[in-house]
This record gives C-alpha cells, structure tokens and sequence, in this order.
C-alpha cells in the first residue's frame, strides 16, 4: 500500500475546473494544483481567469488560463482543444460553472430564464464530460466531480429551478459513474451548503435568512469555500479509487438541521 500522502498525489495529472476565476471553483482549483496537478482556470472572463493564474503561479504553482462560456458548445470543445494541445492530457474535471439568475416563486420564471438555467447547469456538464471523456479513457484513470447543491437533496425556499437542475445533475453523476466505470473513470458530486461566494450572496447578506440558517445549522454558521477543498481532493486522487457514483454533502449539517 502506497503512503496516504502519495495516494493525494496528483503529480503530473491535469484538471479541467470551470467557474474557477473565483469561489468554490477558485478553492477547489487551489487545492488541486497545490497537490500537484496542473490546473486550467477557467470562466467567461480572460482577464479574471488570468488574474487567478497569475496569483497561482506566484505561489509556485502549475495554471494557464482559458475562457470558456460554459453554455456555447463551441467553446466547450475550445476548453478541451486547448488544454490538450496545452498539457496533453485530462485526468480530472470538475464541473462547477453554474447559473442562479431567478429568486422567487417556480410560477413566476420566464420561460427563457428555464432555458438558460437547464442549458448552463445541466446540458454543459453532460457536454464537456463527453468532451473530455476520450481523453480519460486514454489513462483509464479519470475522476469527474460534479459540483451540484443541498438544493439538489431538499427544497429550499425560492430556488426552485436552481434546484431542479442541480438534482438533475446528481443522476447524471450516477448514470456517468454507472456507464463510465469500465473505462477507469470515476463521478461523484459534491453538495455544498450555503457557503460565502458571491454567487450565493443574495442569501448571506440577508441577515434574516442568515439568521434562521445560522440557528439551524448543528455547525452554527455558513461555510467557506476551502471548506469543499478535502472532499474534492479526496475524490480527485487515488486516495478515493473505489469511490463513484457517491453523493456527498459538504454543508454543516443542513441535511439534518431538521
């Protein structure tokens, strides 16, 4: 049996991370390069995306830059064109990039809103994994991590939508888990709770629904985003080989908050 800490390794691996420029993705790409891969930054914006690559570099570690709007195939296809030309190979990819456009009632959501919703949080991850998928049959040892939501587990109040989509993308880890699992590779999802990013800051700067989390969390407070970092490191490495098709929330106990 190798060292634990060898198992975390990810030496001369490379991951694909989408919406990384900041929050959970910026923290889980951190992670991931500072055990050793070589990580692609990756959202809308060049210029974010190389603002991270530079802050990484200059702790001595290993990240190029490449937009990508996650929702427009031919860019998906550019993410994965380019990194393979960059590095050669993929090993992991964390599909993270999502969109929360609406607060409020499911009866009240554009019809065009639904669309967007469904085509950045559920048909782009199923797109860029099959993207990336002949490239981690290649080492028949990939790992893919979807990044979905307690949202996805139980109904919150006004994310209805959000939540659809996010739930939708725990089948679709469990059905790539249960198909891909001959060709080495593993899919988990990860289920964060209300963590503090930018993207959830409508919830958190709202101290009454702060509050009332706050007061029914077994943890007493929300999370921070390097607060996702172990499990992803975990379920990225070898240390969680005969890991897939796993749910794992990461959420300071919402789930039994009750």
């Amino acid at each position: 049996m190798t060292h634990i800490s060898e198992q975390f390794n990810l030496e001369g691996k490379v991951a694909i991370i989408t919406g990384s420029s900041k929050g959970i993705g910026k923290a889980i790409a951190k992670g991931l390069a500072q055990n050793g891969a070589q990580v692609i930054i990756s959202s809308r914006n060049q210029e974010a995306c190389n603002e991270v690559v530079k802050e990484f570099i200059a702790e001595g570690l290993k990240a190029i830059g490449i937009a990508c709007h996650i929702g427009k195939e031919e860019q998906r296809k550019d993410l994965v064109d380019k990194t393979v030309e960059a590095f050669g190979r993929i090993d992991i990819l964390v599909n993270n990039a999502a969109i929360n456009p609406v607060f409020g009632p499911i009866e009240d959501v554009d019809p065009v809103i639904f669309d967007k919703i469904i085509d950045v949080n559920v048909k782009a991850p199923w797109s860029l994994s099959n993207l990336v998928l002949p490239h981690l049959k290649e080492n028949k040892n990939g790992s893919i991590i979807n990044i979905a939501s307690v949202e996805a587990l139980t109904p919150g109040l006004g994310l209805g939508l959000y939540s659809t989509s996010k739930a939708a993308i725990l089948m679709l880890s469990k059905n790539q888990a249960k198909e891909w699992g001959k060709y080495g590779i593993r899919v988990n999802a990860i289920c964060p709770g209300l963590i503090k990013t930018k993207f959830s800051s409508a919830l958190w700067q709202n101290e009454k629904i702060l509050g009332k989390v706050e007061k029914a969390l077994p943890t007493g407070r929300m999370g921070m985003p390097e607060e996702m970092v172990g499990l992803a490191c975990l379920l990225a490495s070898n240390a969680g080989n005969y890991m897939t098709g796993g749910v794992y929330a990461a959420d300071g106990g919402y789930m039994i908050a009750g």
